[in-house]
């Protein structure tokens, strides 16, 4: 019908124009980092004049950046690797185990949602501090391992799971450990990827904690290592841009890589009922 193509092609235009006022941004921040200092102080052009690399060769040759890199690199992977399995074990022990506590202990989780992370921000750093992780890896680490929402989306799904697997698997003599790894865990790759891909993203991208607690550029992670990068003159927009680009881009092909598996997942754990 005439009508509904022509609704199509105006919702098309409309995504279109959404789309590209997203992605103006990004597009700006790279020609401007590709642009010498003086063009990009002089000029407007959304095409550069020249295309200058030196801002790159600066940021990956003349700063920690391979340093921040792997911090950021060593963080993120241990904070999910660590989240995931304490959150899945947990999930498991509370949809799966009857103990003394269990509905009390479900509880205390939902209710953490209502406790905004910065409000235990000094008492992290005071613990921290007395425990000598200040300026150290592990200090970044540690306060970034509590994360509620994994438990509760792996605890849908284990109670989506009929009990009569897990009694199967129990009179076959496996004990909880293999039940989990062997029998629940393959059913749920899809939720564990998603969620690992979310959680990686985050502790990449965290700033508030790792800025209050690492001083030191040997500790920093790039989030935080970028804010360093200053000159005697003054701000460098080319230089700037193009530390700020380097920081983003594993995050940016790691969800480029994964996006289809991501929303996969993230579609069939919304549809999990408790």
């Amino acid at each position: 019908m005439p009508g509904r193509a022509i609704g199509n092609s105006l919702l098309l235009i409309l995504t279109l124009f959404i789309a590209g006022l997203w992605a103006f941004p990004i597009y700006w921040a790279i020609i401007t980092s590709m642009k010498p200092e003086q063009d990009v102080i002089a000029s407007t052009t959304f095409i550069p004049r020249v295309f200058d690399f030196s801002s790159y060769y600066f940021a990956l040759f003349q700063t920690n950046l391979p340093t921040w890199y792997m911090n950021s690199l060593v963080t993120s992977i241990s904070v999910t690797v660590i989240v995931i399995l304490i959150s899945m074990m947990c999930a498991y022990a509370l949809s799966q185990i009857v103990f003394a506590g269990r509905r009390v202990l479900y509880f205390v989780i939902l209710a953490s949602f209502m406790v905004p992370s910065q409000a235990l921000i000094i008492s992290q750093f005071v613990l921290m501090q007395k425990l000598g992780l200040i300026n150290t890896l592990s200090g970044i680490v540690l306060p970034q391992l509590i994360v509620p929402v994994v438990v509760i989306v792996y605890k849908q799904f284990f109670d989506s799971v009929p009990r009569e697997l897990r009694e199967a698997a129990k009179l076959d003599g496996c004990g909880e450990f293999q039940i989990l790894f062997r029998l629940y865990l393959p059913l749920n790759w899809g939720i564990t990827t998603a969620l690992a891909i979310i959680t990686y993203i985050m502790a990449w991208n965290a700033f508030l904690w790792p800025f209050l607690v690492s001083n030191s550029e040997n500790t920093m992670t790039v989030t935080v290592g970028i804010t360093q990068v200053d000159d005697a003159f003054g701000i460098k927009y080319a230089r700037d841009m193009a530390v700020a680009i380097l920081a983003a881009m594993p995050v940016a092909v790691a969800y480029l890589l994964f996006q289809k598996r991501v929303t996969q997942a993230l579609m069939l754990s919304s549809g999990i009922k408790g």
